[in-house]
């Protein structure tokens, strides 16, 4: 077994892993993954501290996409019962993302489906954004939008976007396996554009879709060498009516084990808990806080989360802050916080109820390098997100 502490010391010195090295922490046996999360852990309080930075989405858009991903729920013929709606006006995303803030959140990320915005789609997120850092001028704005044409990353940042999300998602030698309607070269030059208008550039990938260890290695190798300031390591939510249904390639070990190497493959960089931490980490949430330093709060764009109090319960109780908290309610948060608690939500209305959860379904027979074989499916397929931005519902915030 490759010592992971070694590793460390050569990391915390400026050096940097082999590919052959992160196959190998990949393949660390259950029995010693504890150990590996305590080698990365010293790389992310060497550079965060014991800070947890809190993000928070508001879905402009959802639904509708005329790409075919088949990991999203949002895809061109997709089944999933998700909701659908076109672009929130600006006081409602202003109002949705002011919930987030209120939260704790430090990075308000507006996220709208399609390939990618019109002119004035760029002009619509303007004024939303205009509006927003006049409310909360201290708040950190991340667009995604899909694929950047020329100028308009300079646009948006003209109006106040701080960075902008595009994930690679995937290993370029995996990406054909799961999009067919545009190419992996296609988001890194999204990527660039962000980066030479002078936004922060977001992007990280998604594990669990069939991909090989090899091209997990290749995936984050990528996401080091395009120098991304976050990353947001996502778990596939295999929803129902999605090629991917029934795909359960992860088990818990298995996730911490791919956000300590994400930590050790990019050592200074904002390593980001994102969609599918609940159903895939479950109990070991709070560990992975030993590796990642950010995480989103509450919901996800098409599918719910961990109660937004318990988030904030759950970095307390691990023994972390929120980040810009300086003793704000957000650090003091408790699950009987009215805010946040999803009990004190309204009903939904009768056209958004939430569909009866599915059976569990059968583990998928995709390659998985993994030590150990994938746990047992969770006792449902993701919840469909019924509250918050484009329904009467409040936000789960």
């Amino acid at each position: 077994m490759t010592e992971p502490e070694l590793l460390t010391d050569r990391l915390l010195g400026g050096g940097r892993l082999t590919d052959h090295e992160c196959l190998e922490l990949l393949h660390t046996p259950d029995d010693a993954t504890f150990r590996l999360v305590a080698a990365a852990s010293r790389l992310r309080r060497q550079h965060f501290g014991a800070t947890v930075k809190v993000n928070y989405l508001v879905s402009l858009k959802t639904g509708l996409c005329p790409e075919d991903c088949t990991y999203c729920s949002q895809r061109l013929g997709t089944g999933a019962e998700i909701l659908k709606y076109t672009w929130l006006k600006p006081e409602e995303a202003v109002a949705q993302a002011s919930h987030g803030i209120a939260a704790g959140a430090r990075r308000v990320c507006l996220v709208a489906s399609g390939t990618g915005p019109t002119d004035r789609d760029v002009d619509r997120v303007g004024r939303i954004v205009t509006r927003l850092k006049s409310d909360h001028p201290d708040v950190e704005v991340c667009a995604c939008l899909g694929l950047l044409k020329e100028g308009q990353a300079e646009r948006l940042g003209s109006c106040g976007v701080d960075a902008y999300n595009h994930n690679l998602n995937t290993a370029r030698s995996h990406y054909p396996e799961i999009c067919s309607t545009h190419t992996y070269d296609d988001r890194v030059d999204t990527v660039g554009r962000a980066v030479d208008a002078g936004l922060s550039p977001c992007s990280g990938l998604i594990v669990g879709m069939g991909e090989s260890d090899e091209q997990l290695v290749e995936a984050l190798a990528a996401l080091r060498d395009l120098d991304a300031d976050s990353v947001p390591v996502n778990f596939l939510m295999p929803f129902d009516g999605t090629p991917l249904e029934g795909t359960w390639n992860l088990t818990p070990l298995a996730c911490l084990r791919i956000l300590a190497v994400a930590r050790m493959m990019c050592p200074d960089k904002e390593i980001r808990i994102a969609a599918g931490r609940e159903m895939h980490l479950r109990s070991l949430q709070p560990l992975a806080l030993e590796v990642a330093n950010s995480l989103f709060l509450g919901d996800y764009l098409t599918s719910e989360g961990q109660g937004a109090a318990d988030d904030l319960t759950m970095i307390r109780d691990a023994g972390f802050t929120v980040l810009g908290a300086d003793g704000s309610p957000a650090s003091t948060a408790s699950p009987a916080s009215p805010a946040a608690d999803r009990s004190t939500a309204p009903a939904p209305r009768a056209d958004t109820a939430r569909p009866a959860a599915s059976p569990p379904p059968t583990p998928s027979a995709a390659r998985t390098d993994s030590a150990t074989a994938p746990a047992p499916a969770p006792a449902a397929t993701p919840a469909i997100r019924r509250r918050g931005a484009g329904t009467d519902v409040a936000p789960n915030a």
